[in-house]
């Protein structure tokens, strides 16, 4: 497989908080005092064996779904050869949720579901589902060109990127 070196685009300033959260996040992998390089316990090599998440929206559309993600959403984007673009993702989590037979769901978090709804309905986004109440969180859903209708939810569970991690 060709790697090509491609330059982020549409990079959005990041917030102190968020890459504050980010250093608590690697720090708390390490004992106090301990530097880029220690071997952490088997709880924590965890984080340091999966260093992300590469999700895939197969879309009908590929043109229409990436340019939203790139100029709707404002999502960083490098272009790996061909018109390819690989979209950088916010922070993620990830839950595993009792059901009857394996599958696998996407949502989009935000911190204020209301004013994230009113920007996407000002960009023309159709919102598919009311915003609901779960108790979890307020959940509801967006129409993404050629790929369906992704989740948006304004989560008030804790999380592990706000919370210091467990071990």
């Amino acid at each position: 497989m060709r790697r090509a070196s491609a330059k982020l685009q549409g990079l959005p300033p990041r917030s102190q908080s968020a890459v504050e959260c980010d250093r608590q996040i690697v720090a708390d992998t390490r004992p106090h005092g301990m530097q880029r390089g220690y071997t952490a316990p088997v709880a924590s090599t965890l984080i340091a064996m999966i260093t992300g998440t590469h999700a895939i929206l197969y879309t009908t559309d590929a043109d229409a779904t990436r340019a939203f993600l790139r100029d709707v959403l404002g999502l960083a984007w490098v272009d790996s050869g061909d018109g390819w673009l690989i979209f950088a993702l916010p922070p993620a989590e990830l839950a595993a949720h009792p059901a009857d037979a394996p599958r696998h769901e996407l949502f989009f978090l935000c911190d204020d579901i209301e004013a994230t709804v009113a920007d996407l309905t000002a960009k023309g986004v159709e919102v598919t589902e009311p915003v609901t109440d779960e108790g979890w969180g307020l959940l509801t859903s967006i129409a993404v060109p050629g790929a369906g209708s992704i989740g948006l939810y304004e989560p008030r569970h804790t999380s592990p990127l706000t919370s210091a991690t467990q071990s």
